[in-house]
């Protein structure tokens, strides 16, 4: 089965050696986005919630440059500092997403990179 990657400049580059995604055959693989404005490349600013919604607005962006849509999700991994923010990334999840909801994971990590405080991959089959 061939691959192809796949980038946007609507979501931040990568910041290490991978993907913004890959795709195999009618699956797309994201990597993981933290809450970087794709113009500066720098951190948002602002509660978990701001964060929140600026790694689903990457990932959303990096599902249209597949062809695809965040909601068609099949699987999002949660990566937060601090599980105390658990109510509030679910709140914000519930903006983009319906049911049938993706499976899910939520994890708490002792750090992120650039000091995110949220981190979310996800993987997506495309109709």
């Amino acid at each position: 089965m061939s691959r192809s990657i796949i980038a946007t400049d609507k979501a931040p580059s990568a910041i290490g050696p991978y993907s913004q995604a890959v795709r195999a055959g009618q699956t797309v693989y994201l990597s993981g986005q933290i809450p970087l404005d794709p113009a500066s490349g720098q951190l948002v600013h602002g509660d978990i919630a701001v964060q929140a919604r600026r790694v689903f607005e990457n990932l959303r962006a990096v599902c249209e440059a597949a062809g695809g849509r965040l909601s068609s999700a099949v699987r999002i991994g949660i990566y937060m500092t601090d599980l105390a923010h658990f109510a509030s990334v679910n709140s914000v999840m519930s903006e983009y997403f319906e049911q049938p909801y993706p499976a899910r994971a939520t994890i708490q990590v002792a750090a992120l990179p650039k000091g995110a405080q949220i981190e979310v991959d996800a993987v997506l089959v495309l109709d």
